[in-house]
């Protein structure tokens, strides 16, 4: 196990902000994380796990103990022998075991490939497959805990290795146990996904719908795929090389879920300030309704290329925060504050962010 020093974190992070790691290791297999972990903690280190560092951002100041990036990576599953000549040929559902450390949109494109539908429609989000069922990750009419059956851990208290099921993970809206009444207890090393052979795509999302409004008959996999992808681009939520808008977390706050009543009286203030302007609202969980973030945003004066100096949001989607070169994560932090405290004031409603904070001494 090679335990570096002062390893820059800003390049392992979409947004390229940050300090170092006091500490720093990668561990591509079960083994090596569990070593990792009894090593910080007889040593009393702070631990922080990083994945592919697409949903988070980490502090000017660095980390100050072991920052642990899993990469454990592959494919297996019903008659998968390697990862790397993985055919499955049954037909109906297939399980696939994947690595934490696995790059999230390659799955995808392997999944999509071979002709298996379930998480077509989140194609493009960055990160590893070990952050999917942390933050439930979903987009476009699909979440992945409809496909979730299972997640592997490691038991950081006990160094026990365990296998947690879809009900044991709690999920709900863009959160689990993980990231919620078990925050820090868990390193997620292996997530067990179902989909289904020559299943149909799933078309519920709007802009989706209008792309194949004029196609007769059902689109493809592959042709769902690269709407996804075209549509996230469009909206800075695809991170491409070279792109102005490629350094950042892609959507940097949650749709907010609100009652009914409060639902209301929102939708009564918006044609009160916004004459002409209808309030996007969606069906939420528990009968409660879901917000459109990016409207509270852009109606409370934060509209697409807003900001000044090294960090704004971006042109093609106001609830995209960007590093334009240079920026430091004080100043992402400045203007979350900036755009939080605007729609709280106008709206009375508080956006949660959807990046994990690294390093900052407050809880964000």
């Amino acid at each position: 196990m090679l335990i570096q020093k002062n390893i820059p974190l800003a390049p392992l992070t979409t947004f390229k902000v940050g300090g170092p790691a006091r500490y720093f290791v990668e561990a591509a297999s079960e083994e090596a994380v569990k070593a990792a972990v009894a090593h910080a903690a007889e040593r009393q280190w702070p631990l922080f796990v990083l994945g592919g560092g697409s949903n988070l951002v980490i502090a000017d100041e660095g980390w100050p103990g072991l920052v642990l990036k899993v990469a454990i990576s592959g494919i297996t599953g019903s008659g998968i022998t390697q990862p790397s000549l993985a055919r499955p040929t049954d037909t109906g559902d297939e399980v696939f075991h994947v690595g934490a450390g696995h790059d999230w949109d390659s799955f995808v494109a392997y999944t999509v490939r071979e002709g298996y539908a379930g998480i077509e429609c989140l194609s493009g989000i960055p990160g590893t497959v070990g952050g999917t069922p942390v933050q439930n990750v979903g987009a476009y009419g699909q979440e992945v805990a409809d496909t979730i059956r299972q997640v592997r851990v490691l038991e950081i208290a006990t160094g026990q290795i365990k296998e947690l099921s879809n009900i044991d993970c709690g999920f709900a809206y863009r959160s689990s146990i993980f990231n919620s009444t078990q925050r820090g207890r868990y390193i997620v090393l292996q997530v067990t996904y179902r989909l289904m052979k020559n299943g149909a795509p799933r078309i519920e999302y709007a802009d989706l719908k209008k792309h194949f409004s004029g196609l007769g008959g059902t689109p493809s996999l592959q042709q769902v795929r690269d709407a996804v992808r075209a549509v996230r681009q469009s909206k800075a939520m695809l991170i491409v090389e070279g792109d102005d808008d490629c350094r950042s977390a892609g959507s940097f706050f949650k749709n907010p879920v609100v009652g009914f009543e409060e639902a209301d009286r929102i939708k009564v203030l918006a044609h009160e300030l916004a004459p002409g302007e209808d309030l996007p609202q969606y069906p939420g969980e528990n009968g409660q309704i879901k917000l459109s973030a990016a409207w509270l945003v852009e109606q409370a004066g934060i509209h697409k290329g807003y900001g000044r100096g090294p960090v704004g949001t971006s042109r093609k989607h106001a609830l995209a925060i960007v590093n334009k070169g240079g920026a430091r994560a004080r100043d992402i932090m400045a203007l979350k504050n900036e755009i939080q405290q605007r729609v709280v004031n106008i709206w009375g409603v508080r956006l949660d962010p959807e990046p994990v904070f690294v390093g900052f001494s407050e809880e964000m």
